[in-house]
């Protein structure tokens, strides 16, 4: 699919997307739907190619005896681990009671170990940046001191009133930066996308 037609549909979608969450009319809304379930269909199929290949490459990796052996043995391991819990003849998909163990006891503490680890390192990268200096650094240092700080679990009038806080701080003032930031990346990839459809751009000439 070239370029300009792949940009056109994407447009075509988007304005279908938010003229059905404008509008209300049932056919429109069916259409929308369909749109939602070939794009959920899409990534589905993106996510297992994406899995495909890391596994190929993982069995490659061992075939050939590149990079880590043992790394790509717990990664084909795990994959395997979790096709055969979900597939086996008398699984219920997601919700079989061997996919909930190894979700429960095994990803969900690596995850919380990996956030640890980021956690970690964040506090090194904020050191860096206050002796480093400058404005942006030392406003994003005392935001997320200001949040850890109301994010506390705290017993008591006090951490009720930290947890109203929080609440407040992550849905008004967090949260406006974040919408601002998603509506300016939503309407530069219209432009963007117009631009690319219509043909108009700045010129390559000297």
């Amino acid at each position: 699919m070239r370029r300009p037609t792949l940009t056109a549909l994407i447009v075509v979608v988007g304005l279908v997307l938010l003229a059905d969450y404008l509008i209300v009319n049932e056919a429109l809304g069916q259409l929308a739907g369909v749109f939602v379930d070939a794009a959920i269909l899409v990534a589905a199929g993106a996510a297992l190619a994406a899995v495909t290949s890391l596994a190929l490459r993982r069995a490659n990796d061992l075939r050939h005896r590149r990079g880590d052996p043992v790394s790509a043995l717990l990664v084909l391991g795990g994959m395997a681990a979790m096709l055969i819990a979900g597939l086996r003849p008398d699984a219920t998909g997601p919700t079989d009671a061997a996919v909930g163990w190894l979700l429960t006891a095994l990803l969900i503490p690596i995850g919380a170990t990996l956030f640890g680890l980021l956690f970690i390192t964040t506090l090194g990268a904020a050191r860096r940046s206050i002796q480093f200096g400058g404005r942006e650094a030392l406003v994003l240092v005392g935001v997320a001191i200001v949040t850890l700080i109301l994010l506390l679990p705290l017993d008591g009038g006090a951490g009720s009133w930290l947890a109203d806080a929080a609440a407040w701080w992550l849905a008004v003032p967090i949260g406006a930066v974040f919408r601002g930031i998603l509506i300016g990346v939503a309407i530069l990839t219209a432009v963007v996308a117009a631009r690319m459809l219509l043909g108009v751009g700045p010129s390559t000439d000297e």
